[in-house]
């Protein structure tokens, strides 16, 4: 256990090294305004964040993927599949609504809609959702044909929503999507598809097992979508208070509301297993007592990451963008914009989760590091763009309709495989430090170059562009494998390179 952890805090340091290192280069520079307290909290911050990301993919391991797994090939082995339809939107509607991430996102636009309300119509998008995934698995249906029919819905709702006056309204409502496929949400949903499609006789077809987070994505856009037309009246939105306060007292009371959070999330994850366990499962005591342990590393990762991004991240990211708006040209804000978002990828912990269940289903087809420089690609671009967004102040609606048409384009021409494996990155790049840190960098950007006014407009919809951008990217990798494939056939046809001569397998 100690080498396993080990080996999690060295993939961690060098995880969050990079974001650290920006944020000391600029402290040295005219170019950010840090005092030397804001400067001690996020490097102690950083800390916190190195440790608790180790501890959740420790936890993550041990428990949150195993129970997934267990949890969906329990339910499919049953045969009733009106239960597993009933236990995954329960499972989705409750775990979403405790998910930290949302949260995070609710508090910062309470000023527009109430935080209650918002987390409710989310969840349950979240809970419909997931069952049209799980009925997607069950079918064998085409992940890019349901996908393209959702997508046609929500633009459709997308134009309604302008129509009726609330185009404010909308950035907010592509930004819900991505919230959603959190730290929590993310290790459980994913192995609960392997698992469900192992248990359905799907191991040969690898594709068939991804796509729950994708559903789990585009679900609440579409339930917000809803809600913003029946809003009436002028939608206005306050900046919060992104100032550092009191270090010692309001620290722990950030513990504590974390922990809170963390506590009921993965309290509801454990009831429906337990449950199941005693119904169909019957586990050894040794394996329950491994999950168990499990689920402690991930409870204590997921405190100590939460209240990194909370009391240190969320305010130097607002710092930095109001001050790098102040200081600098628009182009270096966007160069600096790119920057961080491909650094910032690294340090969210269900990448690390999602990377290497990707290459575990693939048996070593897709690599962890094919995967963590599409995504950091993507997310750099997504950031980028959402700046060039707020300095010239148009609508987000020329990112996403042009993106989505683009990246469920694509899924007609690469491997299915790469579709799949897409869509459900776009949600977990959009994890808690895209809200804490990157969305804070954008309103700070956005309050200076266009005034708060514009926030809600103009800053928000941030989220959605790095869950959106990734679909691209990687799907790019499926294009990258088709040619390689076809130039390694015809380097074989000719008789250039012999089928098994390591110069062409390395170049694959």
């Amino acid at each position: 256990m100690a080498k396993a952890l080990f080996a999690k805090l060295k993939e961690s340091l060098i995880s969050v090294l990079p974001i650290t290192l920006i944020v000391l280069i600029l402290y040295f520079t005219p170019l950010v305004d840090f005092t030397p307290t804001e400067l001690v909290v996020f490097l102690v911050s950083a800390v916190f964040l190195i440790f608790g990301i180790s501890l959740f993919n420790l936890g993550a391991d041990l428990a949150m993927t195993p129970m997934g797994e267990l949890v969906g090939a329990g339910l499919s082995k049953s045969g009733k599949v009106r239960i597993l339809l009933v236990v995954c939107f329960a499972m989705g509607l409750l775990i979403t609504v405790a998910e930290p991430d949302l949260s995070v996102l609710a508090q910062q636009i309470s000023d527009v809609i109430d935080g209650t309300l918002l987390i409710a119509v989310v969840g349950i998008g979240v809970g419909l959702f997931l069952v049209f995934a799980i009925l997607k698995i069950v079918f064998r249906q085409s992940l890019s044909a349901m996908l393209m029919f959702f997508y046609m819905v929500l633009f459709a709702l997308a134009a309604l929503v302008v129509a009726t006056g609330n185009e404010k309204f909308l950035a907010l409502a592509f930004d819900s999507g991505g919230v959603t496929t959190g730290p929590i949400t993310v290790p459980f949903i994913m192995a609960l598809g392997v698992g469900i499609a192992a248990a359905l006789g799907d191991k040969n077809d690898r594709g068939n097992s991804f796509g729950l987070i994708a559903f789990c994505s585009v679900g609440p856009v579409i339930a917000v979508m809803l809600l913003g037309t029946t809003i009436r009246g002028e939608i206005d939105y306050t900046v919060p208070d992104y100032s550092i306060g009191n270090f010692g007292a309001e620290f722990w009371l950030t513990v504590l509301d974390v922990a809170k959070e963390v506590g009921i999330a993965l309290g509801l994850i454990l009831a429906f297993f337990f449950i199941l366990q005693f119904v169909a499962l019957k586990l050894p005591k040794q394996r329950i007592w491994s999950i168990l342990i499990g689920i402690g590393y991930t409870f204590f990762g997921l405190v100590m990451f939460l209240t990194a991004v909370t009391v240190g991240f969320m305010p130097i990211g607002f710092k930095m963008g109001q001050d790098l708006a102040l200081h600098s040209s628009p182009v270096l804000i966007v160069l600096f914009a790119f920057a961080i978002g491909m650094v910032v990828v690294l340090a969210e912990p269900a990448i690390h989760v999602l990377n290497q269940q990707v290459e575990d289903v693939t048996d070593g087809m897709v690599k962890k590091r094919s995967m963590l420089i599409a995504l950091s690609v993507g997310v750099g671009i997504a950031l980028a763009l959402s700046v060039i967004r707020i300095i010239f102040d148009f609508s987000i609606l020329w990112y996403v309709v042009i993106g989505y048409f683009v990246s469920l384009g694509l899924s007609f021409f690469v491997p299915k495989l790469y579709t799949a494996i897409a869509f459900d990155s776009g949600g977990v790049a959009s994890g808690p430090l895209t809200s804490s840190f990157i969305l804070p960098f954008a309103i700070g950007i956005c309050s200076v170059l266009q005034g708060e006014e514009s926030v809600l407009t103009d800053a928000f919809g941030l989220v959605a562009m790095v869950a959106m951008i990734p679909l691209i990217t990687i799907q790019l990798l499926g294009f990258r494998a088709i040619v390689a494939k076809r130039i390694r056939d015809h380097l074989i046809e000719n008789r250039i390179f012999a089928a098994d001569d390591e110069q062409i397998i390395n170049f694959m």
